[in-house]
């Protein structure tokens, strides 16, 4: 058995301890807001935060998650109220959405690191999560706007 927190929530998991953690979120605890896209950390489609770092769970052993705090998309804010999520919103970033989450999840670490992030600052941080569909410009944008939501709201 296993020990892993995602979400501010305890679970118990019977797997193998090299199982990709993506599989754990996804089927053993259910939460099918990550996805798989490439299965080789190539495209960021499933992003989710380990202690905060932006990891591939396509490719992180459920084993290294251990112990640790995992927050998935469905962690990152309890009303999908995060700046991001409300910059996401505003300017419709996704087209079919499915690399959404991990663009999120990626640019949640960006903002935390780097809370008034240039274009170049947002490009080489987002440069790992693939969108087929091209919304880059948008998502850069999206990220401007969520990094001025956080400013104010500490003002």
């Amino acid at each position: 058995m296993i020990n892993i927190t995602v979400n501010q929530k305890t679970h118990q998991v019977d797997v193998d301890p090299n199982m990709p953690l993506l599989w754990v979120i996804r089927e053993v605890i259910g939460l099918t807001g990550t996805k798989y896209g490439c299965g080789v950390a190539q495209c960021g489609a499933c992003v989710v935060h380990l202690d905060g770092e932006a990891v591939r769970s396509c490719v992180t052993k459920v084993s290294r998650a251990a112990g640790k705090n995992i927050v998935t998309i469905e962690g990152l804010s309890l009303n999908s109220d995060h700046p991001l999520q409300r910059a996401w919103a505003e300017i419709d970033v996704p087209q079919c959405g499915y690399c959404q989450s991990g663009q999120l999840m990626s640019a949640a670490v960006l903002l935390k690191e780097n809370p008034n992030p240039t274009d170049v600052d947002i490009d080489n941080a987002m440069s790992g999560n693939i969108c087929r569909c091209g919304t880059y410009p948008r998502i850069r944008k999206a990220i401007h706007i969520a990094a001025e939501i956080q400013r104010k709201a500490k003002k």
